[in-house]
């Protein structure tokens, strides 16, 4: 009997906290128009940390974060990103870029996870190896060539990963997309509003930010507070695009 108990107490907490998710979920939209309201500092960092939780491939945590947040620095990204409004109005805006360099600093991460007791050795020792093999390009690219041109034709007999050694970009862009996703969930939590923003000319915003060479911006998000309340959207049915095999 208590164990029944017990086991309906866990359903129901469950049930409860998936309910306030979705409800989450379900509000975020996207908003062009914020209030001119500065937002503290603790409180972009405290979002920023929740958005480091999100996974990455290999725990390799290759997505960084530039915080531009005053009007000066916005100014400048502003025509970089095609003049959107958002930009101009947040009182804070996230670049959110992917560092190609991120699998050099492997040692780190395992470093800090052995530590931790997050992995065991063995593991820390198969990740070397798989990291080496997705990631290294070699001298003048060669292993960067032979991966481009090898796989796909020994992909017709065996199933072989996408090499992030050819396939980088695209890779760092799937590792920041997770983090902005936990970030605008979080400010939404928080009463803020967001707007993920992909229309900007990448060169322009790297030069106008002064990143580092390694640094790729993915994605552009202003948040703060909005002007009017949520907008109302609406969503394709769900058999629509699923698939169940």
């Amino acid at each position: 009997m208590d164990e029944a108990i017990s086991h309906r107490s866990l359903h129901e907490d469950a049930e409860s906290r998936l309910a306030q998710f979705e409800g989450l979920a379900r509000k975020r939209r996207a908003t062009r128009h914020f209030l001119q309201q500065p937002l503290e500092r603790a409180l972009v960092e405290r979002l920023l940390r929740t958005a480091q939780w999100a996974p990455s491939g290999y725990n390799l945590q290759p997505t960084r974060f530039v915080v531009v947040g005053d009007r000066l620095s916005r100014s400048c990204i502003l025509r970089a990103c095609m003049n959107q409004k958002p930009v101009e109005e947040a009182p804070v805006v996230i670049v959110f870029a992917g560092d190609h360099h991120a699998s050099n600093r492997l040692e780190e991460t395992l470093e800090s996870d052995l530590a931790s007791g997050a992995i065991t050795g063995d593991y820390a020792d198969f990740l070397r190896k798989i990291v080496r093999l997705m990631f290294e390009q070699g001298p003048l690219g060669l292993n960067w060539l032979w991966k481009a041109t090898l796989i796909p034709l020994a992909r017709v007999f065996v199933p072989i990963p996408q090499m992030m050694a050819v396939h980088k970009r695209f890779w760092l862009a799937k590792q920041a997309m997770l983090c902005a996703m936990n970030f605008m969930l979080a400010a939404e939590a928080a009463g803020l509003r967001t707007v993920p923003i992909e229309g900007f000319d990448t060169v322009r915003l790297r030069r106008a930010l002064d990143l580092p060479r390694s640094w790729e911006p993915i994605l552009v998000v202003p948040v703060g507070y909005a002007t009017a309340g949520p907008a109302k959207k609406t969503r394709l049915p769900l058999e629509r695009v699923t698939l169940w095999r």
